[in-house]
């Protein structure tokens, strides 16, 4: 059977002047009866599917927004998608996460694939474009794990395409997980940043990934598109420092690509400076955050690809020093079946820290 090639699914500038050879569809929350009450309601402890399309096609823009009143409602509520009837999730996170902010923190950021609005400290648009193909079928689910029911708003758009997909399409991967707290090796202390601190910790020398907080651990092929980190500060001083450092297809130490610090692979210097850009940022300032900050790189236009296995992780402080909460999303995109890996943590090992 013919299938559609790279070129006529495109979405660039350039891609605009060619004619498509697709159906431009949308499954929404509109009021059925022709009001204004566009959301779907979730009793507490509901999963609800929100998209059951069949394929072949792609989902290229999802917006959501949520009325909860539980204040920590993105981190209980969960997005999941599922490709073609896969029973392990492909994309796997607290809502809030996903669309670039940890901590159940809303906070006004653009980059090019995922963005958050801010109507209000509780209430936001969070928009994500990277591209979600399918053969088959594709299902998207919202889980209600908040206090109380939740109303969701939402659009899935979507393409649907007369012919099969090319064989070298790929699916798209975006996984949650956390380390609360990080196993760092130094004690305690009121200030990281005071001299003697500082000494000991650049005294200590690291070269291997063990120990490192692990951002992605996949089998397959694919490659890497990206993550967000998002960090709660425990010990004071500076979080950062820790080399990012990338493990592709199995390879002897040291890896192909190896970091210099945390701001430096995040594209910053000397620190966080808050700044939201299309491929790098801070979409949730330490400064706003409290002490919480949210920090995001996509590889869009340097996508790391891996032929059977790719394990991406960063130090926490310098050689693992710190003590710190950490959780991220990654994303990617490899053919199937991908590895199942960290599994979603319940509830309560997903909120917050208090304070």
């Amino acid at each position: 059977m013919p299938s559609l090639a790279k070129g006529e699914i495109g979405s660039s500038l350039r891609d605009l002047i060619h004619a498509r050879n697709c159906r431009r569809k949308r499954l929404s929350s509109w009021d059925r009866r022709g009001g204004n009450e566009d959301w779907w309601n979730l009793a507490e402890g509901e999963t609800k599917t929100i998209a059951d399309i069949t394929g072949p096609g792609l989902i290229n823009h999802i917006w959501i927004t949520i009325n909860c009143a539980d204040p920590h409602y993105l981190r209980r509520i969960l997005l999941r998608a599922y490709w073609d009837d896969e029973t392990d999730p492909s994309v796997d996170s607290p809502v809030g996460d996903f669309f670039g902010i940890g901590h159940s923190k809303i906070h006004p950021f653009q980059s090019l694939p995922i963005n958050m609005t801010a109507s209000s400290e509780t209430a936001s648009g969070m928009n994500c474009f990277f591209p979600m193909p399918f053969r088959n079928n594709a299902r998207v689910a919202i889980v209600n794990e908040a206090v109380g029911k939740a109303g969701i708003y939402f659009y899935i758009d979507y393409e649907s395409y007369p012919e099969d997909l090319a064989d070298d399409i790929l699916h798209f991967h975006a996984k949650w997980r956390r380390e609360n707290p990080t196993d760092g090796w130094m004690p305690p202390l009121p200030d990281r940043a005071n001299p003697e601190h500082y000494k000991k910790v650049i005294a200590r020398m690291q070269l291997s990934d063990e120990g490192n907080y692990v951002i992605l651990d996949a089998q397959g092929r694919g490659h890497y598109v990206g993550c967000n980190l998002s960090v709660q500060n425990l010990q004071g001083g500076w979080w950062g420092e820790g080399d990012d450092m990338m493990i592709i297809d199995g390879e002897p130490w040291p890896p192909s690509l190896h970091g210099t610090g945390t701001e430096d692979y995040f594209c910053n210097a000397w620190g966080m400076q808050p700044h939201a850009f299309l491929y790098h940022g801070a979409s949730l300032p330490e400064d706003v955050g409290g002490g919480r900050t949210t920090c995001y790189r996509f590889h869009i236009e340097d996508p790391v690809p891996f032929e059977s296995s790719i394990r991406v992780s960063i130090e926490h402080g310098h050689a693992n020093s710190g003590t710190d909460d950490y959780s991220s999303v990654a994303y990617w995109y490899q053919t199937e079946p991908h590895k199942v890996w960290a599994p979603m943590p319940p509830v309560h090992e997903r909120l917050p820290r208090p304070g």
